[in-house]
């Protein structure tokens, strides 16, 4: 039986997970968990668990897609079967077409493409579990997994979305928040130098105000920046030793 929206979603200031209004759910990163992809990364972002794997620079088969003048990016978004509930059907669909495109054209924007003509850099992204903000929890994990192949970047590419719940603007929406909330908001910024640079991506389901619409976006920066400096704690323990050498350099602002 499909789950009954709760009578309400805010109770008492409090979420129904307990978190504030400008809370992040919990988030887990692991750098470098497949040996087989040049560049990978493991995320959890409260209930999602997410896998990217980046494997190129490389020689782009067939040719006659090549581009002489830049690398192409191709990014793929699926939902395993086993992800949600409902068991989903293999494959993409609309839904997963839609979150490729538009998060491929916001890597597009970071990626120095110019730097490797004639190549391709692929980017596979799978919802192992799906929770609300699976595009989001995606992207994070896929600008890990760039950083660890040693793809040059303008800067690291962080995601989160804003939900307007009962009236109220809340961070990182929780599945109840995404389903029954009035309104949707994913974000991804460009940070460089612990500073947001640009907005790489941003989409709304539902409708907000003007003056919403610009709390929303303070909202999310503030939520970005918490998960910018988790991004590189992890990208930064994966390359330093237990002594706090670094055994290779890394640049997660290139």
């Amino acid at each position: 039986m499909p789950e009954s929206r709760p009578e309400k979603l805010i109770i008492d200031g409090k979420r129904l997970d307990g978190r504030k209004f400008d809370e992040l759910r919990p988030i887990k990163i692991e750098v470098d968990v497949l040996k087989r992809a040049d560049g990978s990364c493991y995320l959890e972002m409260g209930k999602n668990k997410v896998v990217a794997a980046v494997y190129g620079p490389r020689e782009v088969h067939p040719r006659h897609l090549q581009d002489p003048s830049k690398a192409i990016i191709r990014y793929r978004y699926n939902m395993a079967p086993f992800s949600v509930e409902e068991r989903k059907r293999p494959g993409p669909d609309r839904r997963s077409i839609e979150i490729s495109k538009v998060s491929k054209e916001a890597f597009e924007a970071v990626i120095m493409k110019e730097l490797f003509p004639r190549s391709a850099i692929d980017i596979f992204v799978e919802v192992l579990q799906a929770d609300a903000g699976s595009r989001t929890a995606c992207i994070n994990a896929a600008s890990v997994a760039l950083v660890d192949a040693g793809v040059p970047m303008k800067g690291i590419l962080t995601s989160v979305a804003v939900a307007k719940v009962d009236g109220q603007l809340v961070l990182d929406p929780m599945k109840e928040e995404d389903n029954y909330g009035e309104a949707d908001m994913p974000f991804a910024f460009l940070i460089r130098n612990s500073k947001i640079e640009s907005i790489a991506l941003i989409q709304m389901d539902g409708q907000m105000t003007k003056e919403e619409i610009k709390m929303a976006l303070e909202l999310a920066k503030k939520g970005a920046m918490e998960i910018y400096k988790l991004q590189r704690e992890a990208i930064m323990k994966r390359y330093v030793t237990e002594e706090g050498i670094e055994v290779e350099e890394v640049n997660t602002d290139a």
